[in-house]
């Protein structure tokens, strides 16, 4: 197999970031990790590696701290302990699948690469940097254990991948629009402008991004729970709010598909 990858690299004020993109006929895709103030923020992908450990190196770096386990954001976090010797924190409901080798589809091995065992500890509720004060913020629904950071010292946020795009239009099937809400909901209560998303990279008004992103999120519920009472299934649904169909989808085996929007949804009904 022929892959296209390629790292970008770069600083916005304090924050340095690698942005690592890797390409396989018409499907791409891509992870940022961070460093700022002496922590590093999410470890890239280990398909990925030779870009992401160059961009380590450069940094000056005091511990590695995770949003959530999925392999593009932890693919590099054995190296980190083998060979940087620095403490590793994860969300305390991953840590002993932090030390297994990952297990997940094969497609996203051949994206991302197979993600090593490492040991973390618990990321705390808080915590300190060099300079900085930081928040850990608990928002499931990407992932069960997906955390946000915010540095309230600045109000810069990192916020994972909870945020990604506003008019999110596939997911996998693990995750919870619903979950998602409460989550962005749960962000906004919070003072922020700066964001860093770990696939949309920087975005200057973070926190009116993610307003725009949970009207649509709201719209889209309504609409579900509309059409559902109309008595119309998941394929009809889709058909008439998702009709596009995206390359992911086919080669993921349909775990990611606009579908799962529609299920995480109508999960949250009565049965009736």
């Amino acid at each position: 197999m022929f892959f296209q990858k390629k790292i970008e690299k770069g600083t916005i004020g304090d924050v340095a970031y690698a942005n690592g993109s890797i390409k396989f006929q018409s499907v791409k895709l891509n992870v940022y990790a961070y460093v700022i103030d002496g922590i590093a923020i999410d470890a890239g992908a280990q398909s990925l590696a030779k870009q992401f450990e160059t961009f380590f190196d450069e940094q000056s770096i005091d511990a590695l701290y995770c949003t959530h386990i999925h392999e593009d954001h932890t693919g590099c976090a054995a190296w980190f302990q083998q060979q940087r010797n620095i403490p590793i924190f994860l969300p305390s409901i991953s840590l002993p699948n932090a030390l297994k080798k990952g297990d997940y589809p094969l497609y996203r091995q051949i994206f991302w690469g197979k993600r090593r065992a490492f040991t973390a500890n618990p990321v705390p509720e808080t915590f300190q940097s060099r300079s900085y004060n930081w928040k850990s913020i608990f928002t499931p629904g990407h992932s069960a254990d997906h955390t946000a950071y915010l540095n309230t010292s600045t109000g810069q946020l990192f916020s994972g991948d909870l945020f990604v795009q506003v008019r999110t239009k596939v997911i996998m099937d693990s995750e919870s629009i619903p979950q998602i809400i409460d989550s962005i909901k749960q962000i906004l209560s919070y003072d922020f402008k700066e964001m860093f998303c770990n696939h949309a990279g920087y975005i200057k008004d973070g926190k009116q991004m993610f307003k725009e992103k949970l009207d649509y999120l709201n719209q889209i519920t309504y609409e579900v729970k509309k059409f559902n009472q109309q008595g119309m299934d998941v394929a009809a649904i889709q058909q008439q709010l998702f009709p596009r169909k995206y390359p992911i989808t086919s080669f993921s085996r349909g775990q990611w598909d606009s579908k799962h929007i529609i299920t995480s949804i109508l999960k949250t009904l009565p049965v009736r």
